[in-house]
């Protein structure tokens, strides 16, 4: 009897250390995320809407957690008020300047904070000093914006199918240029007959330079040509000797 009651003692001791290590732990872990064995400072900001927030989330400054969420209480009918502790060796980059955005990590995933790098000639924020801040935007307003865009996408599919149809039909003045091979024909035969017109009318230019009223206009032309063609020879030499005096 005496032995059996000193094993339910000894399993007893063991069940309640065994819970105290858990609790410990437990404590431990909890204090280890919400920075409550690490020092902190206090920062706020004001929003007209929270958009789901709740005490307890992260907060973020260049993609890193500094601290949570320790408070949200309505000030007014159109001010919430957002208390977050934020790890104090973080204080020496957060600057007065900085502001305070809602986010979700991922897509559908949980709300937290995200504190945006403020200017360099700014000063430091202070502890409990109320940073400006932007309003989150809904999910509900981001699925309704994507529902018109995909809304105006099937119309513009629709109206590009309707010509695709109407090019392999034949239908419209494109589509009788594209389909129809006359009328490719008649192009066909208008350039010809421009390349014919070009080489006639460079032959009788050349005999233009060839008759006696125009042959003076084209020889002064060629010598103002040749003249130009020398000055630009000249320019080039007295260029290229200048960088050699130079060098």
């Amino acid at each position: 009897m005496e032995t059996h009651s000193q094993t339910f003692k000894i399993r007893l001791g063991l069940f309640v250390a065994g819970g105290l290590a858990l609790f410990v732990l437990a404590i431990f872990i909890i204090g280890k995320q919400k920075n409550l064995f690490d020092p902190v400072i206090t920062l706020t900001a004001n929003f007209y809407n929270v958009s789901g927030l709740q005490v307890g989330n992260n907060v973020r400054f260049s993609g890193i957690n500094v601290g949570t969420v320790d408070n949200i209480h309505i000030i007014n009918d159109s001010t919430v008020k957002v208390v977050m502790l934020i790890r104090k060796d973080v204080r020496q980059f957060l600057k007065s300047d900085c502001e305070v955005v809602i986010g979700s990590e991922g897509i559908i995933g949980s709300r937290l904070i995200t504190i945006t790098q403020g200017s360099n000639d700014a000063s430091l924020a202070k502890d409990g000093q109320r940073l400006a801040s932007k309003e989150p935007v809904e999910t509900d307003a981001i699925i309704s914006s994507m529902q018109v865009t995909a809304a105006y996408a099937e119309i513009i599919t629709q109206q590009l199918a309707e010509i695709m149809v109407n090019l392999n039909s034949k239908n419209g003045t494109l589509g009788r240029l594209i389909q129809d091979s006359t009328i490719a024909e008649n192009f066909n035969q208008t350039m010809l007959n421009l390349k014919s017109s070009s080489k006639g009318l460079d032959q009788n230019m050349e005999a233009a330079k060839h008759n006696f009223l125009f042959k003076g206009y084209f020889n002064r032309k060629d010598k103002e040509a040749e003249q130009k063609a020398k000055d630009e020879e000249d320019a080039k030499l007295e260029e290229q000797r200048t960088n050699d005096e130079k060098k």
